[in-house]
């Protein structure tokens, strides 16, 4: 158990069972983490009685506690709020953390004011404004303004009107970008009904905007004022010539919020699609960083109650990627925007959608951070979510075990980088310790020796591991790993028969769908494996084989092995060689050539002659005559024709 101050453990005990907010403080007062609880006592309870060996990162937060303050709410939504604005305040080290969003700029409108103004800003304020953002793609919200700035004519001054005015008309006005309502030459309702213009264009209505102008145009021309008919035409030539949003998909209703979610170990990336009447007008993201040893829900719980909420243009519905344990309370801070996480159909491909750019954004900041050198596809993606993995598992190894018969046992181990074979870190292994068939020692002998290496070298450690097999290999390669002390290191066994994924702490398998990517990757990976490992077994059978029949003759080393091996090709080309061609060879004679063809074929040599061969007499001079092919014992070429894997 951990040893917790005398003073917390006497606050735990006389906490009330109602909801609240709770602050961890180390020694010298500064707050190290902020949580909610929707009963106060028992969620800080549960920190003091457990030593946490399962999750570092909470360890590490209770070996610095020094005291807990307690903050007691009516309900959870209050707590949810509270909790979200003092992470703001005192940003905790262990809290997960939103990267700060005051760098987004927003494009506003003052509509509380007589005559608007339209500029941007990197500050919210509740003051009756509307603002539109944030854009996380600056060069889009300038493209936005210079737009709105061409076709409408938005006064660009700072004065207070029409308390505050100037005596004249500025430039804006005689280049045409103003009809200066500083001095009254444009009034307040067409000021107006220009504002309401303007809000429909940032809003994505761009439709209505050009029916609009088309009816004032026309009634222009109907008045005979065509002075103010040409500038209406103009303005419907800028709006006819933009580009229109991008139609993703349209759904009953139209309007939603889509969130899209992608982790990478302590840093997630959460993307959000604005779509209104199904148009796609907006994305914009924000990454997550200390989000080591959080689960993925309570991740974008922490976004959608801090950054989301405070956003004023939210949609009635917001679509996320999972199911939130807290969902009722996060609907109920939302005020009117309804939650879901759908499974299938037209909602789960605007999900899909945002996920695919959540993705894409986070390979990126790990390109710019110089985390990788290369993007991972959607199977390596996908493969993180099916397991359950908090990092996305851009390098994974797979392990093999191949023997014929008990003999020659050897394994391989392939690299898949970004969901391709890495054949530079290949590696295969010859077993040292087991004899017969055992693939469970082998596989925890083979497993142990490559990660005790990799370790002692300081090399890099890949972010999961495979086993080809079922759940004995799985047990034996986890065992391997905590003699090691990487047993935090992801391992999954892929099992031949079903194609069945085994995790250590699952009694059952998960069944990844046949045409996944991901078990088509896995499936790869480990087909690749078998095929190195096979491979490498028979070169080790043929090379045991030649060895036993050419090596245990006498006179006949590793040189002339190979020499002959390089003229006939193999021990049955030898063994079908006449003594005068073994003879031709470097170091050979006719006759050490006939004594080795006997040796071959279980002759008996005694004092250099050999035997007579049938129908003829025994004459020395004939070295070219074949042993009768009866002499020939069955066991000579057993081991050519045992099985492999």
């Amino acid at each position: 158990m951990l040893a917790i101050p005398g003073t917390v453990l006497d606050k735990v005990t006389h906490l009330p069972e109602s909801p609240g907010v709770y602050l961890w403080k180390n020694a010298d007062g500064r707050v190290l983490y902020v949580g909610k609880a929707k009963r106060l006592r028992s969620r800080v309870r549960s920190y003091v009685s457990s030593d946490h060996r399962e999750s570092l990162k909470t360890r590490a937060l209770m070996l610095q506690v020094a005291d807990v303050e307690t903050i007691v709410v009516p309900t959870e939504a209050h707590a949810l709020i509270l909790e979200a604005n003092l992470i703001k305040e005192y940003k905790p080290r262990f809290n997960v953390a939103l990267r700060d969003d005051k760098s987004y700029p927003y494009i506003k409108v003052t509509v509380q004011e007589p005559f608007p103004r339209v500029y941007v800003t990197r500050q919210l304020h509740d003051d009756g404004a509307r603002y539109f953002g944030p854009y996380t793609d600056v060069g889009q919200m300038r493209r936005s303004l210079a737009v709105v700035k061409r076709i409408f004519t938005v006064r660009s001054c700072n004065y207070d009107l029409p308390r505050q005015r100037p005596d004249r008309p500025c430039l804006d006005y005689a280049i045409k970008r103003c009809k200066a309502p500083c001095v009254f030459y444009q009034s307040r309702e067409d000021y107006g009904a220009m504002i309401d213009e303007v809000l429909l264009f940032l809003d994505g209505r761009t439709a209505e905007v050009e029916r609009r102008v088309h009816e004032r145009m026309q009634a222009a021309a109907g008045a005979l004022d065509f002075e103010r008919a040409a500038e209406l035409r103009d303005v419907l030539h800028h709006l006819s010539k933009m580009e229109e949003p991008t139609v993703v998909l349209t759904v009953e209703g139209g309007d939603r919020d889509v969130v899209g979610y992608a982790r990478d170990g302590d840093v997630a990336c959460i993307a959000l699609l604005r779509i209104r009447r199904g148009k796609l007008l907006a994305r914009e993201h924000q990454f997550v960083d200390n989000v080591d040893g959080e689960e993925d829900p309570a991740v974008l719980e922490a976004y959608i109650a801090g950054g989301y909420r405070v956003t004023t243009e939210r949609a009635g519905e917001l679509l996320v990627p999972f199911a939130l344990p807290d969902h009722e309370l996060i609907e109920a801070s939302l005020e009117g925007t309804s939650v879901h996480a759908p499974q299938r159909g037209p909602r789960r491909e605007l999900v899909a959608l945002a996920e695919q750019n959540a993705r894409h954004l986070l390979e990126e900041l790990r390109l710019t951070e110089d985390e990788t050198t290369e993007r991972a596809g959607d199977p390596v993606y996908e493969l993180q979510r099916s397991l359950g993995l908090q990092r996305v598992p851009r390098a994974f190894v797979c392990f093999d075990i191949s023997h014929a018969q008990g003999k020659d046992t050897v394994a391989s181990c392939v690299w898949f980088q970004n969901g391709r074979p890495h054949r530079a870190e290949y590696r295969k292994f010859k077993v040292q310790t087991v004899e017969g068939i055992d693939d469970f020692a082998s596989m925890r002998e083979v497993v142990g020796r490559y990660f005790r290496r990799r370790t002692e070298e300081e090399k890099p450690l890949p972010d999961l591991v495979v086993i080809d097999g079922g759940k004995g290999q799985l047990h034996a390669a986890h065992d391997a790993l905590g003699e090691v002390g990487v047993a935090e290191l992801p391992l999954i066994s892929l099992a031949k028969r079903e194609e069945e994924v085994f995790m250590v702490g699952r009694s059952d398998p998960v069944r990844l769908p046949r045409r996944s990517p991901a078990l088509r990757m896995l499936q790869q990976a480990r087909d690749e494996a078998h095929r190195f490992a096979v491979t490498f077994q028979r070169a080790r059978r043929t090379a045991r084989t030649v060895t036993s029949e050419l090596l245990r003759i006498p006179g006949v080393g590793d040189r002339k092995r190979r020499q002959l091996l390089e003229a006939f090709g193999s021990v049955q080309g030898v063994k079908e060689a006449t003594a005068e061609a073994i003879g031709a060879l470097p170091g050979f004679s006719v006759a050490s050539g006939a004594r080795l063809l006997a040796a071959l074929n279980g002759a008996v040599v005694a004092n250099g002659e050999l035997p007579a061969s049938p129908g003829r007499p025994n004459d020395p001079t004939v070295h070219g005559t074949s042993p009768p092919a009866a002499t020939a014992p069955a066991s000579s070429s057993t081991t050519d024709t045992e099985g492999t894997p």
